[in-house]
């Protein structure tokens, strides 16, 4: 059995709302933390009518503040898009708040649309000061850090805090960086399934152990779409296959025998790490990607359109878990 854990795109669904995806992301914070999930974590886009969690940190403390036990994390934080003082602020006021329940993934971040990258301040290839920034953040956090520069500001809170940072990735780049620094290591396999050997590999043979960690750690991540039957886990299932940018449309009955067999393939591909169908069918999907990567955790994400079939599929991934 390995560590299991969420990761919560907070979809706003068609008709629906903020308050409404916020308030069902709490209820299934609660819910996964009763079956003895690991971590609950929300991701950070912007410009993004299908997602709820652009104030991330914000989000976080609202899902903590619900709950009791159950690790909270950003997953994650794209540095680019912030000062590292202000991250370490936040994330060491949160640290303070919810002593020992909180996580801070980071990543470069996805090229977004020229309007919101100066929204956000971004200048052109910013995101190549990403080790230096992140080099800064582990210094206000009181992380050691061959080469972490003595700042002259203090992070308060966050100065020794020593919140828990993963080098969130969906490349190589990501895991030569992780291993490099002796950190935590999440693959988005549930988005960038091509290259998640080789980041593992690099990431697994290049590790230095650290202070804080001995030895590689790796979070790998799945989609989960699990039902009573194959035909309805598909169908579930098909609310993912037709998500964009816009709200999470509802689920279409034989969603793939409609669309083009190009498309289809495409659609195949990107969900390839993917446990879509009845208890026997995820069960097999997980033993299978268990064998192949051996992560020392998985972090599952759910697009599902009904709240209650929604955490229902993490009711069933959790009893195929036990049963490995």
């Amino acid at each position: 059995m390995k560590p299991l854990s969420v990761l919560d795109l907070t979809p706003i669904k068609q008709g629906g709302d903020v308050v409404a995806t916020l308030h069902e992301s709490l209820k299934l914070a609660q819910h996964v933390e009763a079956l003895g999930y690991a971590r609950y974590w929300v991701v950070e886009h912007h410009n993004t009518p299908s997602v709820a969690s652009s104030a991330t940190s914000i989000v976080m403390a609202y899902i903590a503040m619900g709950t009791k036990t159950i690790r909270v994390g950003a997953g994650g934080i794209m540095l680019p898009n912030h000062s590292p003082l202000v991250v370490a602020e936040q994330f060491g006021t949160l640290a303070a708040l919810f002593p020992g329940r909180i996580d801070l993934g980071l990543g470069r971040g996805i090229k977004s649309d020229d309007a919101t990258m100066r929204a956000l301040r971004r200048v052109p290839g910013d995101e190549q000061q990403f080790p230096g920034n992140l080099m800064e953040l582990l210094h206000y956090l009181g992380i050691p850090a061959a080469g972490s520069p003595a700042a002259p500001v203090r992070a308060i809170p966050g100065e020794g805090s020593a919140v828990p940072v993963w080098i969130l990735g969906s490349s190589v780049g990501g895991a030569q960086l992780a291993a490099s620094l002796g950190l935590p290591f999440a693959y988005a396999s549930h988005f960038a399934p091509d290259d998640v050997g080789k980041a593992l590999m690099v990431y697994r043979s290049q590790f230095v152990p650290s202070t804080h960690l001995p030895k590689p750690h790796v979070m790998l991540s799945v989609s989960v779409a699990a039902a009573d039957t194959d035909e309805e886990g598909r169908f579930l299932h098909s609310s993912a296959q037709q998500a964009t940018i816009e709200p999470l449309p509802p689920p279409v009955e034989n969603y793939e025998s409609a669309i083009d067999p190009k498309r289809l393939a495409l659609l195949r591909h990107f969900f390839r790490f993917s446990l879509v169908g009845s208890r026997e069918t995820v069960a097999r999907g997980l033993a299978a990607f268990v064998s192949l990567y051996n992560p020392d955790e998985i972090i599952a994400t759910s697009q599902i359109f009904d709240s209650e079939a929604r955490r229902k599929s993490f009711d069933i991934l959790s009893e195929v878990n036990r049963a490995l």
